[in-house]
């Protein structure tokens, strides 16, 4: 690895992050072509069943990739998809090296297209900033690898670690930048997750409400085990798609709610847990396998958040911290019963802290569940 090497991917970084919202459920992916030391051409994922960063590179570079050196976050896929394969595309363009990030871990990729570069007569090097290329995906690199979504659990708290008032009122416990930083936070994820708890009390929408963010609306998923939900709650309204997550297996039952919901943008699912409640790993296993879905936003009261980190579901926790005292009888952030000692602890560890106007954001990772 060169110092210039560093350079480039770096700046392929910054290009694949530009596709960060856009590309779901495809990975972003920064690319750029050297050609005597400059850089001719540059491309980025923008969208699934669009130009790959590779090809959206050499379609800029035209003639000029030819003996050129193409830098790529992400390993160069080997099939055919929604598009053709980038490796087959980057020998006929007849470049000269390959630098790469990470390894593709898609089982149908998975060093597959590094090899046929490298039988191609074609120089590869990498990986170079692995750790940095990785943490662009982590929900489209645990999907291929766990066949479960990234999971981020988002908390609005005040100082004294509460989330509403007794009486479940929870308007507005943080800022406007606190809540705009939450709008980017759902435009990356594939769907957002609430239970029928905080719908019925807070009737939010859940959608993503930035069109500057120039995402598709994330499939608002509700966990409702008896299909209590109303057919007139905000977010059954709202732009872009709805799975109920039912514990209730009759057909009869799910299609008169089906019926009375009459919105053909919301589906329903039965993933009961044998105990009369969903069963939440199912749940996310289907998200990730059949919805593509790679993230998982969690916004949910204090039963769903707590249930969640409970059954080691719960990746990272983004807790929005205001300077606000609410009281030692307002609602607490997780529930969590059964903790009577000090071995019974969940530990995190922390991540960043970022200032949002007057409140601040905390993200950590979950080390151990319960």
């Amino acid at each position: 690895m060169i110092d210039a090497d560093i350079t480039y991917m770096q700046r392929c970084l910054e290009l694949a992050r530009m596709g960060r919202y856009s590309a779901r459920p495809n990975p972003a992916v920064g690319s750029l072509i050297v050609s005597n030391e400059t850089v001719i051409a540059e491309g980025w994922h923008e969208k699934a069943g669009q130009d790959h960063a590779e090809i959206m590179a050499l379609k800029n570079a035209g003639a000029d990739a030819r003996g050129g050196t193409v830098y790529v976050t992400l390993e160069p896929c080997s099939f055919t998809g929604k598009t053709g394969p980038c490796c087959d595309a980057l020998i006929a363009a007849g470049i000269q090296r390959l630098v790469y990030g990470m390894v593709d871990p898609n089982p149908r990729v998975a060093g597959q297209g590094l090899e046929k570069i490298r039988a191609a007569g074609i120089t590869v090097d990498g990986p170079v900033l692995e750790q940095e290329c990785s943490a662009l995906n982590p929900g489209f690199i645990k999907n291929m690898q766990q066949g479960l979504p990234y999971v981020r659990c988002k908390l609005a708290m005040s100082l004294d670690g509460r989330t509403a008032m007794a009486s479940g009122e929870s308007k507005w416990i943080t800022g406007t930048a606190a809540r705009v930083d939450v709008q980017r936070y759902r435009a990356v994820s594939g769907a957002v997750i609430s239970g029928i708890e905080t719908i019925i009390a807070d009737d939010p929408g859940l959608d993503v409400r930035n069109e500057s963010l120039r995402c598709e609306q994330p499939l608002r998923v509700i966990v409702d085990s008896q299909l209590r939900i109303s057919p007139e709650a905000k977010t059954l309204h709202s732009p872009g798609k709805v799975l109920l997550a039912t514990a209730i297996s009759s057909d009869d039952v799910i299609s008169k709610k089906h019926a009375a919901i009459a919105n053909n943008n919301v589906s329903i699912l039965s993933c009961a847990d044998g105990k009369g409640r969903v069963d939440l790993e199912k749940l996310l296993r289907i998200l990730a396998s059949e919805y593509q879905c790679n993230d998982l936003l969690i916004e949910s009261g204090a039963e769903l958040a707590g249930a969640m980190l409970s059954a080691g579901l719960i990746d990272e926790v983004l807790t929005y911290i205001a300077p606000k005292l609410l009281g030692s009888d307002a609602r607490p952030l997780f529930s969590l019963p059964g903790m009577m000692t000090m071995s019974d602890q969940v530990e995190l560890e922390f991540l960043d802290v970022v200032m949002l106007g007057k409140d601040c954001r905390m993200r950590s990772r979950v080390i151990n569940a319960r």
